[in-house]
């Protein structure tokens, strides 16, 4: 692999992935850039491919008939977009967009559902995630309803960072405010606390995270129960 060119093992779960899974799956994954904006799939739309990002972060959203939308979960070199794939579905629906550029690997549903059925570490592997991946749909909507919009968006930068191999997001408040479900004035007020108390910087759609520590310490509890959760159930699949 070409040097500055994202490799499989960039994400997660294909990291995981014992030798001979590597040497039968490797050779079907597909490359693709991922732009900001770009939606991988609508609710409702039949699902052809599983992604495996390696620097892109992807939302889940769900989206009201009024075009109102909340970002359920987001999905980055942790894990994959297309579960429904290998759950059965087949269909979702939710909306996948992605929210900062990069790349993914693809993968075909054909391909992915012949390896699982052999019922090897990829198919342990994509369970725990899909766990993973629900705690942290159900802890998004315990922290819309009962927490601040200035702990939603701490928990927001935090789960996005830890996604990235930078401190800088690139995203505009508006976005911000589409994502969590809530009013721009709220998101602009929240973002200009943290910037007044030198844990971020804000400019031009470019968001640069100072202080982690600090955001850590003003976000709720959602956090580290989604944090907690994905990790243990990653290093349970590493150490299988």
């Amino acid at each position: 692999m070409a040097a500055g060119i994202p490799h499989p093992q960039h994400n997660h779960i294909l990291d995981a992935l014992p030798q001979p899974e590597r040497e039968r799956l490797f050779p079907y994954l597909k490359l693709v850039a991922l732009p900001l904006g770009k939606a991988l799939y609508e609710s409702g739309d039949m699902l052809r491919h599983i992604y495996f990002p390696t620097d892109a972060i992807v939302s889940l959203l769900y989206v009201l008939k009024d075009g109102a939308s909340a970002e359920i979960a987001v999905v980055g070199n942790d894990g994959a977009i297309g579960v429904a794939l290998f759950m059965g579905g087949e269909t979702t629906t939710n909306r996948a967009i992605v929210q900062s550029a990069g790349s993914a690997y693809r993968l075909t549903g054909a391909r992915l559902k012949e390896e699982f059925g052999r019922h090897g570490e990829l198919q342990h592997i994509l369970l725990r995630y899909t766990q993973a991946l629900i705690t942290q749909m159900a802890q998004t909507a315990v922290c819309n309803r009962h927490h601040t919009v200035d702990q939603q968006l701490c928990r927001w930068l935090l789960l996005s960072l830890d996604r990235l191999s930078s401190c800088e997001l690139t995203m505009t408040q508006e976005l911000i405010a589409n994502m969590l479900g809530v009013r721009r004035e709220g998101v602009t007020e929240a973002a200009g606390t943290l910037q007044k108390l030198g844990v971020i910087r804000y400019r031009r759609g470019q968001i640069t995270v100072l202080d982690r520590p600090r955001l850590e310490q003003l976000s709720c509890e959602c956090y580290g129960v989604v944090k907690n959760e994905t990790d243990r159930l990653l290093s349970l699949a590493l150490t299988r």
